[in-house]
């Protein structure tokens, strides 16, 4: 008798089963019964269970048989440093509340440290929310990167460019001259890229910004700035200017794929228009910018006209928790609203993969990360995030989509790998010791309640 030999099943690192699997793109519809495959760090398989099983021999498998399996967050702008300072006072308006109580803050405790071990402590945190992308804005930005690198968490840092002295440098030239060194040394780096972060317009010349976009363009760099944050930047360069602050940029030059607008809450059509036709990305922080009394950004107006938006925290003062489900969840809740109020029946109503995919792909895009993470997609990086939805207030009519949105908090998350590397299994935390990570916390709460030396 003949007996036909087995074939062989492939080799592969880990087999991540789950109940659901949200992909966000290319099809956003959500699957059950279906595994992803991942070695060397990418995705290299999606399909049914049994015939991803059938194909590999996974050194590892993780079932989980009441979760949505999706992108890792991408957390695409946030101060992660200043976590430290959260216990703060909270008031607007934004720009009072800087020059009164933030910059005071940041002129007393601003260091090497402050920047190292608050960005550490902001990691540990985003992990936990199932952020596997973050851009982060430090005086320090060598810190950030280091913090980010040894964690194994991808994010992209902001290399700040200004005019006049600040902690990390005494003059423009200076700010230049260490922005190069640190891209030097983060050229190859697979956790960390680099951009020009710029303060926000009315605090930059003209010379300045024009010097930015030469040197961004000569290495190919990407640039970040506030811009349109709040009704008072928008008046002061029509009265220094004389025109809108996206306007000024246009003209210097510097509005092209690869500039990222942050925040962005006052556009008027001209300024939706613009942000189109140059085709810059956006970055909404909601839950910051609404506590500031700063506005909102309009995502769904800038989404249609062919933006790339993204979410971020902002400021974790303001923000609170690092909670990218709140953020989308509360994106959703605004337009919702504006369509109620404004009666606006050609505003489209968006599903909820659309404010899913603001938290995931949709950041990846801002940063420059769209071809690495944001998606579950073949070929891509193995930044994923676990949900379980066995325990929320969804009912049977919900999409997974909306339990997941609506219900679910980041307290939901699970598990979460970056680079197919765990970073947190059923719920604990294992990219960083948790014990040091309390005690660092208790040193630095001790240290500003007894006003102890920076």
């Amino acid at each position: 008798m003949h007996v036909k030999p087995m074939q062989s099943r492939e080799a592969a690192d880990l087999l991540i089963a789950p109940r659901w699997l949200l992909p966000l793109a290319p099809d956003s519809t959500a699957q059950q019964d279906q595994a992803v495959v991942i070695t060397g760090g990418r995705i290299v398989a999606i399909g049914p269970r049994a015939a991803m099983e059938a194909q590999f021999e996974p050194r590892d498998t993780v079932w989980r048989a009441d979760g949505v399996l999706m992108p890792g967050f991408v957390n695409a702008h946030t101060h992660a440093s200043l976590t430290l300072l959260r216990g703060l006072p909270v008031y607007p308006p934004r720009m009072r509340w800087a020059r009164e109580t933030l910059l005071p803050a940041e002129l007393r405790w601003m260091g090497r440290d402050f920047v190292r071990d608050g960005t550490t402590l902001a990691i540990a945190e985003m992990l936990r929310a199932g952020i596997t992308t973050f851009s982060g804005s430090a005086a320090f930005a060598d810190e950030a990167a280091r913090a980010a690198a040894e964690t194994r968490i991808r994010a992209v840092i902001g290399m700040p460019v200004a005019e006049t002295e600040s902690a990390r440098a005494e003059d423009s030239l200076t700010h230049f001259e260490r922005a190069e060194r640190l891209w030097d040394g983060y050229r190859t780096s697979p956790w960390v890229s680099l951009y020009f972060e710029l303060p926000p317009s009315h605090e930059i010349s003209d010379r300045l910004l024009t010097r930015v976009r030469s040197v961004a363009d000569e290495i190919d760099a990407r640039v970040a700035m506030p811009l349109h944050e709040s009704d008072v930047e928008v008046r002061d360069a029509l009265s220094q200017h004389a025109c809108r602050p996206l306007q000024r940029l246009a003209n210097l030059g510097l509005l092209r794929p690869g500039f990222t607008a942050l925040h962005m809450n006052h556009l008027d059509d001209s300024d939706l228009e613009l942000a189109s036709q140059t085709g810059i990305a956006a970055v909404a922080s909601p839950q910051s910018d609404l506590r500031l009394g700063s506005g909102a950004c309009p995502v769904s107006q800038l989404s249609a006209r062919g933006v790339a938006v993204g979410l971020g925290t902002g400021l974790p003062i303001s923000a609170g928790a690092f909670d990218p489900l709140a953020e989308a969840k509360l994106a959703a809740q605004l337009h919702a609203l504006g369509r109620a109020q404004m009666r606006d029946g050609a505003s489209p109503e968006h599903p909820s993969e659309f404010w899913l995919g603001l938290a995931t792909l949709g950041g990846a895009c801002a940063l420059g990360l769209a071809a690495t993470c944001g998606s579950i997609e073949v070929g891509k990086a193995a930044d994923l995030v676990c949900i379980d939805v066995d325990s929320l207030a969804s009912n049977a009519s919900e999409t997974i989509a909306a339990a997941v949105l609506f219900s679910a908090t980041r307290r939901n998350v699970t598990d979460v790998w970056i680079g197919g590397r765990a970073a947190v299994a059923s719920g604990q935390l294992l990219a960083l010791d948790e014990s040091g990570l309390t005690r660092l916390s208790q040193q630095w709460n001790e240290r500003m309640n007894t006003g102890g030396a920076a």
